[in-house]
């Protein structure tokens, strides 16, 4: 009974999602799961508050190392007008579905391509830095349904006040070495600040994480990247 009740929200969940996005263009696919990508995020704004615009190569290409590898951050700064760009891959999905509410325009850098899919609200100080601060919320504009199959494993991150982030994809930016596999063991390798816990839960039915306009993300010291529940 208990399965069936969770099914059937999932179900009303995916519903809701489809009519309150029924005016825009909604982008699903599947096979997401192990799915290997590349982020190009142009940074423009300032002087104290930065916005990131997010391209990402899914559904192009599957960010080969030799083009990832051959991309000039200084060149793309120059083509775009922008303050920085940050390269943030290559990573990999950890759900099996997604849904993308209006993704833009495809933008060629040199020879990869990638598409225009969020806005991410960026600090001096990650500007700086060159990198967001490790288990530190990020304001992402996006409207997005992720769904983990039955079968498989979330993987959370839980802060000191109980917040659940889950891990929607897994970086070999630190750790080129880091595999699907590793994740469940990954507690170990984590420098945790205090009071926080990492805990992986096998999934006995579907789970659905759906945002309306705004994502909460943020990414362990490894750069694997969790979004709030």
């Amino acid at each position: 009974m208990k399965t069936y009740i969770h099914s059937l929200l999932a179900i009303i969940a995916a519903l809701l999602f489809l009519t309150s996005t029924h005016a825009q263009q909604v982008k699903e696919r599947d096979n997401m799961r192990n799915a290997r990508y590349g982020e190009i995020i142009v940074i423009t704004g300032g002087p104290f508050n930065f916005t990131g615009h997010v391209y990402n190569t899914i559904g192009l290409n599957n960010c080969p190392e030799a083009a990832w590898k051959s991309l000039d951050p200084q060149k793309i700064k120059s083509q775009f007008h922008a303050r920085a760009v940050i390269l943030n891959g290559p990573r990999y999905f950890l759900m099996d579905t997604t849904s993308i509410a209006n993704p833009g325009a495809v933008v060629s850098f040199d020879t990869l391509q990638a598409r225009f899919l969020a806005d991410v609200s960026i600090s001096l100080a990650s500007i700086l830095r060159g990198s967001s601060q490790p288990y530190t919320e990020n304001k992402v504009s996006r409207t997005t349904r992720y769904l983990f199959k039955k079968g498989n494993t979330l993987h959370e991150l839980i802060s000191p006040r109980g917040t659940r982030y889950v891990m929607q994809t897994y970086s070999q930016q630190v750790d080129p070495k880091l595999t699907e596999a590793d994740l469940a063991s990954l507690g170990k390798k984590l420098s945790l600040p205090a009071g926080w816990h990492y805990e992986i839960h096998p999934l006995d039915q579907d789970y659905v994480m759906q945002t309306s306009g705004v994502a909460y993300v943020l990414q362990d010291n490894l750069k694997n990247s969790y979004q709030r529940e």
